[in-house]
C-alpha cells in the first residue's frame, strides 16, 4: 500500500497542474487506508519524495520536511462538536434579561432558562423585589391532570405567555387551548380552543381596539372590531399590484384578507399608510426547486445607478369622514421618506395627535435629511430644520424626538465629526447643544419632558474603555448635568421602562458573563435579577474568549478583535490563523458582549480564529472612521485585515503565518474573496458565504449610500401639446462598483463559494458571476448552491459550519478524512 501510495504522491507532487482531481483523488483514496499512527511518518517520507524531486539542497530538505510534518495534523472535529454553539448554548441558559413591561405600571416579567430549567419571573419594582411568577411543579401537575401526559417542570412549553392588563392575569396556550393564571391567588383556569377568539394576522387593531384595518385585492379597509357591528368601510379603489396598501405587494390574490401598511394616530381619529409605487421597477426571480413543482418567486428589486427605484407616498385617512388626504412630500429626484414611529421617539410625552403627521426625508445619494411636519388635513408641509451630512447621514442613528407635540425638538447629527444631540425650538432654530466631545451619543432611551431631562446612550466617552462598550447617561435638554449612570466596565444592553424612570441593565463582556440589574434615574442598582453561571461549561473545558487590539494599515488607528484558541491549546505548537471578516460599515464582525460563538467551535478543530475590525467598519466610532471604506466599496477593508494579522502572527509565535484562512457571510463572503484575489501571496484559503461579490446586482440603497452614487442633471427639448417645444430637466445617476469577477485571474489558494439558491437579499447571480469568471480563467475552485434556502442559512446552518470546519482541515492543516466521512448534523434538516 505504502509503495502505491508514494507512486500517486510522486505523480501529484512533481505535475505541473498540481491540483489535477484525478491525482487527487488517487491521493486521498490511498492516503484514507493508513493507519493514522502512521500517517505522520508518510508525510515526512512524502516530504522527502518531493524536496528529491525537484532538486532542493539538504537543508531545504529538511525545512520541507519540519512544514510538511506540521502540516499534516490531524484536526480535532471531535472537540469541535463538543462546542458547538447550539450544545453551548444549552450549557450557559440565557445571557440577558428582556423585561415585559406592565401596561400603566413600572412592575415587568420575563424568562430566564439556567441548569435548573426554564423559570418565569415577576418583578415588583416599587417593592424593590422578584418572585417565581408561579409554582412550576405545581403548573406542572394541573397541565397534566388537563391533558392526560406528563409535562417538564423544568421546561414548560407555554405559548403566547402574556400579560392581560385590563383583567390583571396572565394568559398562554397549550395544544391550542387556553388557560388563564390569576397571580394574586395562584390559581389556573383552562380555557376554550382558542381559534374561536384568535387575533388573526390580517387585522391592525387601533390603539384602543376600537378599529380593525385590514387591505384586500391591495386596498384598503377598516371595520369595528365589535363582533356585532359587522359594517366594514373600504378607504381606498386605487390600490393594485406593486403600489398596494398591503405589505405583501405582489400577491395576486384578490379575496384574501391581507395585513396593511397602516399605523393608527394614537387618538383613533386618523390613520396612515406609507407606500411604494414599484410598478415600473424592475422584477427580479428565484426558484424554489424543493416545491412540489418548482415555483417561480417574482419581486421588485431596484439596483445601483437605475432610473426606476419606486416612488414613495404617505397618504391620511380620516375614519369618521372615510376621507384621503395626500401628503405633499415631494423634494428631491427619488427621495425616500420614513414615518416609522420607531425613528420619532414617542413616549408619554408626545400624545402623537392626528393633527400633524412627521416624517423625514432623505436625498438619493443619502447625504441630505428634512425633518418634515404636514398637516394632516390639508396635506401641506413644512420643513422644520434639515442638514447635509456627506458623503452619506448615519443611518444608525437617525433619530428626532419630538418634544410635546412639536415646542421642541431633540436632533443626532454628526456635524462636528462626532454624533452629538442638539435641542431645537418650535420654528427649527437651534437652541443649543446637548451633549458635546470626541464620543459617540447612541440612541434616544427615554424622556422625562417634565424634569427636562434626556437618557441616551454613548459610546467612547470614558477613558480606557473599551469605545464599542454602550453606557447610558442622563443629562438636561440645556445641556447641564450630564450624569454617567452605568460606571461599571462593560457592555450596558439597556431597556427602559414605560411609566417611570427604570431600567434593566445586562453588564458584560465577551469574557466577563453578564450580569443583569435593575437601575433607577440615578443610575442606582435598586434589585440584582440574574447572573450568568458558567460552571457546567468550565467543567467541560470551555473557556472564555480573548480581546486584543492591533494597528490599521496607517499605523495609527486602533483596531479592535476577539481571539478564540483551541481548548487542548499547546503554547509550542504552531496552529494555522483564520480570520473571520464582515467590512461593515454598520457593524464589525468581533462579539463585545457575553455568549457562545461558532468561531469557537471551528478554533477546536486546530486553529487560531480572530475577528476584529477595519477602518470603515463602524458607525460607533467617529464620522472619518464610519465613512472611510466610501466609494471604495470592494477594497477598503482588505489592507487593514492583512496588517492586522501579520501583527498577530509576528505578536504570537504559535500562529504559523504561512497557513492563513479567512471566511464571512454576505458583506464577509463578499471581502473574504476579495481578500483572497487581491493578496494572493497572503491567503490561502477563503470560505465566502451568501457574498455581494457583484454589488452592482446588490440593493441600490446599499450600493448607492456606501459606495457612492453620481447625480447628473441637463435639459433637453421635447416636442410638448400643440407640437410646442419644451424644456425638460432630466436627472440621471450611476453608480458603478468594483467587483470580484474582475480579480479571478488572482485566484491562487483555495475558494469555496456557498449560495442559498432563493436568497433574496444578495441574490444568487452575485455567485454565480463570480463563478462564470473563475470558470473563464480556468480556475479550480469549489462551490455549493444549498437548496430553499435564503440568506440565513437557517436549518442547514450546521451542515455549512461543518463544511466549512472540514475544507479548512484539509487545506491548511492537510486533514483529508472529511473526503470519506459524513458530516455529523445533530438534527435533522426541516
Amino acid at each position: 500500500m505504502f509503495t502505491a501510495l508514494f507512486s500517486a504522491t510522486k505523480t501529484l507532487l512533481t505535475q505541473t497542474y498540481i491540483r489535477d482531481v484525478h491525482y487527487q483523488t488517487t491521493f486521498r483514496t490511498y492516503l484514507g487506508m493508513i493507519d493514522p499512527s502512521r500517517k505522520a511518518l508518510f508525510f515526512i517520507i512524502t516530504a522527502f519524495i518531493w524536496a528529491t524531486t525537484i532538486g532542493l539542497t539538504h537543508a531545504q530538505q529538511v525545512s520541507v520536511t519540519a512544514q510538511t510534518f506540521q502540516t499534516g495534523q490531524k484536526a480535532n472535529f471531535e472537540l469541535a462538536e463538543r462546542f458547538t454553539t447550539q450544545k453551548m448554548d444549552k450549557l450557559i441558559g440565557s445571557t440577558s434579561v428582556y423585561p415585559r413591561w406592565i401596561k400603566d405600571s413600572d412592575d415587568f416579567w420575563y424568562t430566564y432558562e439556567t441548569a435548573e430549567g426554564k423559570q418565569w419571573y415577576y418583578v415588583h419594582t416599587d417593592d424593590r423585589r422578584q418572585r417565581p411568577l408561579f409554582d412550576r411543579e405545581r403548573l406542572a401537575a394541573e397541565l397534566s391532570e388537563s391533558f392526560k401526559r406528563p409535562f417538564n417542570a423544568t421546561d414548560l412549553d407555554l405559548k403566547g405567555f402574556d400579560y392581560d392588563t385590563d383583567k390583571q392575569r396572565f394568559t398562554f396556550h397549550v395544544d391550542s387551548v387556553e388557560f388563564i393564571y390569576n397571580v394574586d391567588n395562584n390559581t389556573l383556569v383552562k380555557g376554550d380552543s382558542l381559534q374561536a377568539d384568535k387575533q388573526e394576522p390580517w387585522q391592525t387593531y387601533s390603539p384602543d381596539s376600537t378599529w380593525i384595518a385590514y387591505a384586500q385585492n391591495h386596498n384598503l379597509f377598516v371595520m369595528s372590531a365589535d363582533t356585532s357591528d359587522s359594517t366594514v368601510f373600504q378607504l381606498t379603489e386605487d390600490g393594485e399590484r406593486w403600489f398596494s396598501y398591503q405589505w405583501d405587494q405582489g400577491s395576486t390574490d384578490s379575496t384574501e384578507k391581507m395585513r396593511a401598511r397602516v399605523r393608527w394616530f394614537d387618538d383613533e381619529k386618523k390613520l396612515y399608510v406609507q407606500r411604494t409605487d414599484y410598478r415600473e421597477v424592475e422584477e427580479l426571480w428565484v426558484i424554489n426547486y424543493l416545491k412540489k413543482r418548482p415555483e417561480l418567486e417574482t419581486y421588485k428589486y431596484a439596483m445601483p445607478g437605475e432610473e426606476e427605484i419606486g416612488i414613495q407616498h404617505l397618504e391620511v385617512f380620516d375614519i369618521e369622514s372615510q376621507s384621503r388626504t395626500i401628503v405633499d412630500t415631494e423634494m428631491w429626484e427619488d427621495q425616500s421618506l420614513d414615518a416609522d414611529p420607531g425613528r420619532l421617539i414617542k413616549g408619554d410625552y408626545r400624545a402623537n395627535s392626528s393633527d400633524y403627521l412627521y416624517f423625514t426625508r432623505l436625498n438619493r445619494a443619502a447625504s441630505k435629511v428634512e425633518l418634515v411636519r404636514a398637516n394632516t388635513s390639508t396635506g401641506e408641509s413644512e420643513v422644520i430644520f434639515g442638514e447635509e451630512s456627506k458623503p452619506y447621514w448615519n443611518w444608525r442613528f437617525m433619530d428626532v424626538a419630538i418634544i410635546e407635540e412639536g415646542k421642541e425638538y431633540i436632533w443626532w447629527s454628526e456635524r462636528t465629526g462626532w454624533g452629538q444631540f442638539y435641542r431645537y425650538d418650535a420654528n427649527g432654530k437651534m437652541i443649543n447643544e446637548i451633549t458635546k466631545g470626541n464620543f459617540v451619543a447612541g440612541n434616544v432611551v427615554k424622556i422625562d419632558t417634565a424634569a427636562q431631562t434626556m437618557f441616551f446612550t454613548a459610546f467612547g466617552r470614558e477613558e480606557g474603555e473599551h469605545p464599542y462598550y454602550q453606557h447610558l447617561y442622563s443629562v438636561r435638554f440645556d445641556g447641564n448635568r450630564l450624569q454617567h449612570l452605568s460606571p461599571e466596565s462593560g457592555n450596558h444592553q439597556i431597556y427602559a421602562s414605560t411609566e417611570g424612570n427604570y431600567f434593566v441593565d445586562n453588564i458584560s463582556t465577551v469574557d466577563t458573563p453578564t450580569r443583569s440589574v435593575l437601575r433607577d434615574g440615578s443610575g442606582k442598582i435598586i434589585l440584582e435579577l440574574q447572573q450568568v453561571n458558567i460552571d457546567r461549561a468550565t467543567e467541560l473545558g470551555w473557556e472564555v474568549p480573548e480581546t486584543f487590539t492591533v494597528k490599521a494599515a496607517d499605523g495609527a488607528t486602533d483596531l479592535y478583535g476577539v481571539m478564540w484558541k483551541p481548548f487542548d491549546f499547546d503554547p509550542n505548537k504552531k496552529y494555522p490563523i483564520v480570520s473571520y471578516v464582515y467590512p461593515g460599515p454598520q457593524t464589525e464582525p468581533f462579539p463585545i458582549t457575553f455568549g457562545a460563538s461558532r468561531h469557537q467551535a471551528l478554533a477546536q478543530v486546530g486553529f487560531i480564529v480572530v475577528a476584529f475590525g477595519n477602518r470603515g467598519g463602524s458607525p460607533l466610532r467617529s464620522r472619518y472612521y464610519h465613512t472611510y471604506g466610501y466609494g471604495d466599496l470592494r477594497d477598503y477593508p482588505l489592507a487593514d485585515n492583512r496588517y492586522g494579522l501579520e501583527q498577530l502572527i509576528g505578536r504570537h509565535n504559535f500562529v504559523d503565518g504561512s497557513k492563513v484562512g479567512i471566511y464571512g457571510h454576505s458583506g464577509g463572503g463578499f471581502m473574504s474573496t476579495a481578500a483572497l484575489l487581491t493578496h494572493p501571496d497572503f491567503y490561502d484559503v477563503a470560505v465566502s458565504s451568501a457574498g455581494n461579490h457583484d454589488n452592482n446586482v446588490y440593493n441600490r440603497w446599499w450600493s448607492e449610500t456606501h459606495n457612492g452614487v453620481e447625480e447628473t442633471t441637463k435639459v433637453i427639448k421635447e416636442m410638448g401639446e400643440d407640437s410646442v417645444e419644451v424644456e425638460k430637466t432630466i436627472t440621471t445617476f450611476d453608480g458603478p462598483i468594483e467587483t470580484n469577477a474582475a480579480l479571478a485571474k488572482n485566484l491562487q489558494g483555495k475558494l469555496l463559494l456557498v449560495h442559498g439558491n432563493i436568497d433574496n437579499n444578495v441574490h444568487p447571480a452575485n455567485t454565480i458571476r463570480l463563478v462564470d469568471a473563475l470558470v473563464k480563467e480556468g480556475k479550480r475552485f469549489d462551490m455549493m448552491i444549498l437548496p430553499g434556502r435564503r440568506h440565513g442559512f437557517g436549518p442547514y446552518q450546521p451542515y455549512f459550519e461543518r463544511m466549512m470546519w472540514y475544507y479548512f482541515a484539509e487545506h491548511l492543516l492537510g486533514d483529508y478524512r472529511g473526503s470519506t466521512v459524513d458530516y455529523h448534523i445533530p438534527e435533522d434538516l426541516d
